[in-house]
């Protein structure tokens, strides 16, 4: 299940997904329908507002009736937007802009997982997965500026670290991770990548292709960790 799915990652995830065929199933949502939406048995899609507490319990009760669901991805965020930026400093600071801006970053993911993580399977492995950044670590924050988005990210992060305690208690076999996925090309980063060397960009395919590649690295051990596309530890 990939929620966020009309994003560029998500859109990623969800092709590489359906060619697994470790996964019977891939269920996509989203606030609208993917572009070239390929609506078969294999694959379906469905509406849902990550703000909206009763869009995603009426998601989760639908996917609950077709089973356990072994690995879920949030791929939702927000960076940027019509009328909203990255502050540079804090006399930028907006109250209403910070507020949008973690309530889609660590609210959003914070309900998904509220709804979601008791449909993974208690006797087998099983994954959840949430979008992070790296520019959401405080020890590794250099530059300071973007202060609601670092914000939001550490925040995500101490949620899904917090989820990963209480999940463990009933779900042993289960993973609950925050991963970053580095700079990807997509609607989301490139605003802000024009001094980024090419070789540090990565195409959304290739950035789903190693998030699914960590993913599946990853085991009960590391439950509650921060996780980059390389597999390598990110500092909290």
């Amino acid at each position: 299940m990939v929620v966020g799915a009309a994003g560029g990652i998500g859109r990623a995830l969800i092709a590489r997904l359906q060619a697994d065929p470790r996964f019977g199933h891939t269920a996509a949502l989203s606030r609208h329908r993917p572009e070239s939406w390929p609506e078969n048995a294999a694959c379906s899609w469905r509406p849902v507002d990550i703000l909206d507490d009763a869009s995603l319990a009426g998601a989760a009760e639908h996917a609950g009736r077709h089973g356990p669901v072994t690995r879920i991805i949030v791929a939702t965020g927000l960076l940027h937007a019509h009328g909203l930026a990255p502050e540079k400093s804090l006399s930028a600071l907006d109250e209403a802009q910070m507020a949008r801006v973690i309530a889609v970053n660590a609210i959003g993911p914070a309900l998904v997982a509220k709804h979601f993580l008791p449909l993974t399977p208690r006797d087998q492995p099983g994954l959840f997965a949430a979008l992070s950044a790296r520019v959401g670590s405080i020890g590794d924050n250099r530059l300071g500026g973007w202060f609601s988005y670092r914000a939001s990210k550490a925040a995500l992060n101490q949620l899904i670290h917090t989820a990963a305690i209480e999940h463990r208690r009933t779900h042993p076999l289960g993973v609950c991770v925050a991963l970053h996925p580095g700079t990807v090309e997509t609607p989301l980063s490139v605003p802000f990548t024009a001094t980024i060397p090419k070789s540090r960009l990565f195409d959304p395919s290739v950035a789903a292709r190693h998030l699914l590649s960590v993913m599946d690295t990853l085991g009960p051990e590391n439950t509650g960790g921060f996780f980059a596309w390389d597999g390598a530890v990110v500092p909290w």
